[in-house]
């Protein structure tokens, strides 16, 4: 009995962390700090590799993210995620999951958070810079701006899969100025386009959409709606791309 509690008493929590939009620089410091410490990392696809030049040479690396098209159950691949994180924590070991972007929009964070508490392991939650935050700063797109927009969403790319009254209320909400920031949407794009133009009717809307963001890659691409998939044909982004969508979406 005293081995047990002598041994919970060392166990770490697990530290889920944002990793930003890529770029190394625009981790948090606090996300840096986990980072160099953890022993183990259980990292996603989109985390760069100047990022994960900051774990110590001798932390075990884990690859635990998905690509676009993979054939892996999204299911299963979660389910073993969370094992992981509970074993390496079980053995005393310093375990960060390291996850693109900010852990809480569209990280599956929620779900990991869930089953740590369920099974009683400590954790904290490290917060990241979110890639549509970053897009719209880098490209300089005021996601909101007095006197213009005065609220911001975040959506994906199912979007598309929207019934009539959940698109004509985000139509009326893109006529009022607000800033629309959507995420995953490049292979539903003609389905999302095609619902908001009858939904936003004459309103001139813009898209900027941004392809890797914060990298040396980083690239721009920028027309109304109507006018936006004509522009990605004559000028093709490799994923993942962001999309910010709205009436004062055009660059400044």
């Amino acid at each position: 009995m005293h081995n047990k509690q002598t041994q919970s008493h060392h166990l770490h929590p697990v530290q889920i962390v944002g990793a930003g939009p890529g770029a190394a620089d625009l981790l948090t410091v606090r996300a840096v700090r986990c980072i160099g410490q953890a022993d183990v990392v259980l990292h996603d696809n989109l985390v760069s590799a100047d990022i994960l030049a900051l774990c110590r040479q001798d932390a075990e690396l884990i690859y635990t993210g998905k690509k676009y098209g993979d054939a892996i159950d999204p299911v299963e691949r979660q389910q073993h995620i969370h094992e992981l994180m509970a074993e390496h924590a079980a053995n005393g070991k310093k375990v960060v999951r390291l996850k693109s972007g900010d852990p809480f929009i569209y990280g599956r964070a929620a779900e990991e958070v869930r089953y740590l508490q369920e099974h009683n392991i400590a954790f904290e939650v490290v917060p990241g810079l979110t890639a549509g935050i970053a897009a719209a700063s880098l490209c300089q797109v005021p996601l909101t701006e007095r006197n213009h927009s005065k609220a911001v969403l975040f959506c994906t790319g199912h979007t598309a899969n929207y019934d009539f009254e959940q698109l004509e209320a985000l139509a009326n909400m893109l006529r009022t100025g607000t800033s629309l920031v959507m995420y995953m949407g490049l292979s539903n794009l003609p389905k999302v386009i095609a619902k908001l133009q009858v939904a936003a009717g004459t309103e001139t809307i813009y898209v900027t959409a941004v392809s890797q963001v914060s990298a040396p890659t980083q690239q721009t691409v920028t027309a109304t709606l109507s006018e936006i998939e004509a522009a990605l044909t004559l000028r093709p982004l490799p994923m993942p791309v962001v999309f910010i969508i709205g009436k004062y979406a055009d660059l400044l």
